[in-house]
C-alpha cells in the first residue's frame, strides 16, 4: 500500500504534469494559429475573426505580445467571470447545469472536511491501535483512519453523529440544488424560442393496416383522436443503407481533396494511391482521377438506393413523427395513453431534430425488448470479466503484501525509489488506462438497445458506467485490494478472524483511491484543457485538407461534454468523499481540488470551446440526484459493516435509521421535483401558445414543421420534390380514409411524404 513518500512521489508527478499542461495551454491559447482550437465556440457563433487575417507575416503565426505571456493565468477569473444566465443563453442550460454539479461537490464537501479535520483526525490520531496489531500491513497516513480506533472504544460515538451530520448536509444540499435546477429548467422552457420538438410527438408501434399504408393509417388516427389539434405528421423511414453510402461519400471527398491540394502544390507530379484496402497494396492508380471515378460511382448507388427507400413500402418502419397546432395538444398526446392496448400506439415528446439517433427509429418495437436482455447478459459479463484487471491493478498497489508472500520479488521492488512509483503512481495510470476503451463499448451496447435520442443514448450509457464504476472500481479495488494487501493474514487466520481483518483493511484502501484521483482528476483534467489530440488534428487538416474558409470552418473540433464518462467518474468521486469522509477524511482535500479545479475548466471549455450536439433541458439531472443517493447510502451501509467488525453492536441501532432516511428523502424528492424533468405543465404550454398567437398571428406553423423531421439524408433535395404538400382539407371534421374512399396515389398523407409523390 502507499505510504506517506509513495503519496508526495505521486502527487509530486500529478502536480508537475498538470502544471506542464497548463503552461502548455497558457502558451498554445495565445498563438494566432492555435485560435480556432482554443475558441471554436466563438468562430460558430460568427463573432471572433481569424488573427490570420491581418498583421505581419510573423503575428499571423506567432504571438509577439511579451505583455500576454504575463497575464498567462487570465483564463482562469475570466472562466468564473460570466453570470449564470449569461452562460445559459450562451452554451444552453444543459451546459450550465452540469458544471453545476462541481459546484455540488464544492457545497457538500468542504464544510464536511472542515468538520472531519477538526473532530475526526484528531479522534482517529490518537487511537494507537494499528501500533499494536500483528502481521498487519500499514503506513502513517493509515493512521488518520478509522482503522486506528480500539475495538470497542467510546470514540466510535464521534464516527456515529459525524455520520448523521454527512449525512443531514448532504440531504439539505441536494434538496435545494434539485430545487434551483427545476427552477431553471421551467424557466429555461417558458422563455424557450420555438422549437419543432415543442408541437411534435414521436409515435412509435404503429399498428398494421391491410387498407392503409402507415402514413394514411397513422394521418386517419390522429385526426379522429385529436381532431382539433393534429396538424401533420412525417412518417420515418429505413434510411440506414442510404445514410452510409452518404458518409462514404463524404469520406471520398474528403481524400479527393487532400490529393487535389498535393497536386496544386507540386503540378509536375500527380498523386498516385493504391486501390486495396487504406491505400496500402494493390493497383497503383491516378489518385484524383481514382476517387472522382469512385465518387461517380457512389452517387448513382445513392440514387438508386433513394428511389428504393422511397418507393417500397417495406421501408416505412410503423413510426412517425406527429406534429400540433399547439404545444398543448402536443403535451396532451404525448402525455397520455392513446390506445386500449398498451402496446400499439406508443407516444413520447419527440427529441429536438438535432437530437435524434436514425439509425434506431428502424428497429420494431419487439425486437427492442430481445435486444436489452442480451446487452444485460452482455453487462453482466463484462463487468465480471473486468475483475480481471482490477485484480492487476490492486497487486501493484499492494507490493509489501506480496512480497511477504512472494520474497523472490523483494530484491527489485524494495528499492525506495522503485517502490514509491510503482506504488504511488503506477496503480492509479494503470487503472486509467484499463477504463480509457470502456465509454466507447457501453455507448455501442446502448444504441444496440435501440434508443432514439443522442440525450437518452448518453443518459443510458452513463448509468451503465456509473454501474460498472461503482462494482469494479470501488467493490472490485475494496475487495481485492483488502485480499491482497493482508494476503498473509488471510492464508493464517481463522475463518471466523477474516471479517475483522477485513474491517480493519478497507480503510486502508484510501490511499490507492489518493493516487487515483491525483491521475484522474489532477492531471486528467489538466490535460483536458490542453486539446492535444484536437490541435494535431486541426493543424494535419489545414496542411493537407483546407482549401477553403468553408473547409477550415469543418476542420474545426469544437467537441462537447462527454457526458457518458464524465457524469459518471463525478460520481466516483462523490461516493469516495462520502464513503471516506467518516471513514478517512484525509481523502476529502484531495477531492474537494478535483471538483474546484474541475469547475474552472470545464466553465471556461463551455464558455470558449464545446458545441453542444442537442439541448435537453437538464433532463439528466433526476439521475445525478440518484447516484449521489445511492452513493450516499453506500457509505452508510460500509460503516455499518465496518463498526460491526469493531464490537460496538449496540450502536448498529442508531446507524439502521439513517439509510432509511435517506430512501424517504430520495422518494420525496422524485415526488416533488421529478415530474417537472419527464412532463410538461399544460399550462405551461396554454400561456405559450396563448402568447405566440397574440404577437405572431400569421405564423405559417405548418410551413415551419413540415420537413424539421425528415431523414438528414434528404435534407439536401428539394422538399418540393419529395411532395410535401398542403391538406387543402385540414379543418374539415370529416376525415375520408381508404375503408370509406379510396385515395388517389398521388395524395400525400398530410404531410406525410409518400412513395407515389416521390416517383413522380
Amino acid at each position: 500500500m502507499a505510504s506517506v513518500q509513495d503519496i508526495c512521489t505521486s502527487a509530486a508527478i500529478n502536480l508537475l504534469s498538470a502544471l506542464a499542461f497548463l503552461l502548455a495551454f497558457a502558451f498554445l491559447r495565445l498563438q494566432p494559429i492555435n485560435d480556432r482550437v482554443y475558441f471554436p465556440k466563438w468562430y460558430k457563433k460568427g463573432i471572433r475573426a481569424s488573427p490570420k487575417s491581418s498583421g505581419a507575416l510573423m503575428k499571423k503565426f506567432v504571438n509577439l505580445d511579451c505583455r500576454t505571456y504575463l497575464k498567462f493565468w487570465t483564463w482562469m477569473p475570466a472562466a468564473l467571470r460570466m453570470p449564470e444566465p449569461e452562460l445559459i443563453d450562451h452554451a444552453g442550460l444543459d451546459s450550465a447545469v452540469y458544471v453545476r454539479i462541481y459546484l455540488l461537490g464544492l457545497k457538500i464537501f468542504v464544510p464536511i472536511a472542515m468538520l472531519a479535520f477538526a473532530v475526526l483526525v484528531p479522534v482517529n490520531w490518537t487511537g494507537n491501535t494499528l501500533d499494536n496489531v500483528k502481521d498487519l500491513t500499514f503506513s502513517d497516513i493509515d493512521k488518520l483512519s478509522i482503522s486506528n480506533v480500539a475495538p470497542g472504544s467510546i470514540r466510535f460515538v464521534t464516527h456515529i453523529i459525524m455520520a448523521y451530520v454527512v449525512t443531514f448536509w448532504t440531504c439539505y444540499i441536494l434538496y435545494k440544488e434539485y430545487q434551483i435546477v427545476t427552477n431553471k429548467r421551467l424557466q429555461f422552457l417558458a422563455s424557450e424560442n420555438r422549437r419543432p420538438d415543442q408541437f411534435s410527438v414521436l409515435v412509435r408501434n404503429v399498428p398494421p393496416d391491410p387498407d392503409e399504408s402507415v402514413s394514411e393509417h397513422v394521418e386517419h388516427f390522429f385526426c379522429v383522436n385529436h381532431p382539433d389539434t393534429y396538424l401533420t405528421h412525417q412518417v420515418v423511414y429505413n434510411a440506414n443503407k442510404l445514410a452510409s453510402l452518404v458518409e462514404n461519400k463524404k469520406s471520398l471527398h474528403n481524400w479527393r481533396t487532400y490529393y487535389q491540394t498535393r497536386y496544386e502544390r507540386n503540378p509536375k507530379m500527380r498523386p498516385t494511391t493504391k486501390t486495396g484496402l487504406w491505400g496500402l497494396w494493390g493497383k497503383t492508380v491516378d489518385a484524383i482521377d481514382y476517387y472522382t471515378d469512385e465518387i461517380e460511382k457512389i452517387i448513382q448507388e445513392e440514387s438508386v438506393e433513394r428511389e428504393k427507400v422511397m418507393s417500397d413500402p417495406k421501408a416505412i418502419v410503423p413510426a412517425a413523427f406527429v406534429s400540433f397546432k399547439s404545444r398543448w395538444g402536443a403535451a396532451v398526446c404525448a402525455q397520455t395513453q392513446q390506445s386500449s392496448n398498451p402496446t400499439i400506439w406508443l407516444t413520447e415528446w419527440a427529441p429536438e431534430p438535432r437530437d435524434v439517433y436514425w439509425d434506431n427509429l428502424a428497429i420494431p418495437y419487439v425486437e427492442l425488448a430481445v435486444k436489452r436482455l442480451l446487452m444485460a447478459v452482455a453487462m453482466f459479463f463484462l463487468t465480471f470479466f473486468f475483475m480481471i484487471p482490477i485484480a492487476f491493478v490492486q497487486s501493484l498497489a499492494s507490493i509489501d503484501g506480496i512480497v511477504k508472500v512472494f520474497p523472490f520479488l523483494k530484491a527489485l521492488i524494495q528499492k525506495e525509489k522503485v517502490k514509491s512509483v510503482v506504488q504511488g503512481f503506477l496503480p492509479g495510470i494503470v487503472l486509467k488506462i484499463f477504463l480509457l476503451l470502456l465509454p466507447s463499448i457501453l455507448m455501442t451496447m446502448s444504441k444496440i438497445e435501440g434508443l432514439t435520442s443522442l440525450s437518452s443514448l448518453d443518459r443510458r450509457s452513463a448509468g451503465k458506467y456509473h454501474f460498472f464504476l461503482l462494482v469494479n472500481v470501488f467493490f472490485g479495488s475494496l475487495i481485492t485490494g483488502a485480499a491482497f494487501q493482508q494476503l498473509k493474514t488471510f492464508l493464517n487466520q481463522s475463518p471466523s478472524e477474516i471479517p475483522i481483518t477485513v474491517g480493519v483493511a478497507i480503510p486502508m484502501k484510501a490511499t490507492f483511491f489518493i493516487t487515483y484521483i491525483m491521475v484522474d482528476g489532477w492531471a486528467g483534467i489538466a490535460a483536458e484543457i490542453l486539446r492535444l489530440v484536437p490541435l494535431i488534428m486541426f493543424h494535419l487538416k489545414n496542411t493537407f485538407l483546407v482549401k477553403t474558409e468553408q473547409d477550415r470552418e469543418q476542420a474545426m473540433d469544437a467537441g462537447c461534454i462527454n457526458f457518458p464518462s464524465s457524469e459518471p467518474r463525478i460520481q466516483l468521486y462523490f461516493l469516495l468523499g462520502l464513503v471516506y469522509s467518516v471513514v478517512t477524511p484525509l481523502i476529502l482535500p484531495f477531492i474537494i481540488v478535483f471538483f474546484a479545479f474541475s469547475y474552472v475548466v470545464f466553465r471556461h471549455q463551455i464558455i470558449n470551446v464545446y458545441d453542444q450536439k442537442y439541448e435537453s433541458g437538464a433532463a439528466f439531472w433526476p439521475a445525478v440526484h440518484r447516484r449521489v443517493i445511492i452513493g450516499l447510502v453506500i457509505s452508510q451501509f460500509l460503516l455499518l459493516g465496518l463498526l460491526s467488525t469493531k464490537r460496538i453492536a449496540k450502536a448498529t441501532p442508531f446507524l439502521i435509521a439513517l439509510p432509511v432516511l435517506t430512501i424517504w428523502f430520495h422518494r420525496f424528492c422524485k415526488g416533488r421535483f421529478e415530474s417537472a424533468f419527464v412532463k410538461f405543465p399544460l399550462q405551461d404550454t396554454m400561456v405559450k401558445d396563448t402568447l405566440e398567437r397574440a404577437t405572431e398571428p400569421n405564423l405559417n406553423l405548418k410551413a415551419y414543421l413540415q420537413d424539421s423531421y425528415l431523414h438528414p439524408v434528404f435534407k439536401s433535395f428539394d422538399i418540393e420534390r419529395l411532395g410535401v404538400a398542403v391538406d387543402e382539407e385540414e379543418n374539415n371534421p370529416l376525415v375520408s380514409t381508404k375503408r370509406s374512399s379510396r385515395r388517389s396515389s398521388s395524395k400525400t398523407a398530410s404531410g406525410g411524404i409518400t412513395p407515389q409523390i416521390v416517383l413522380e
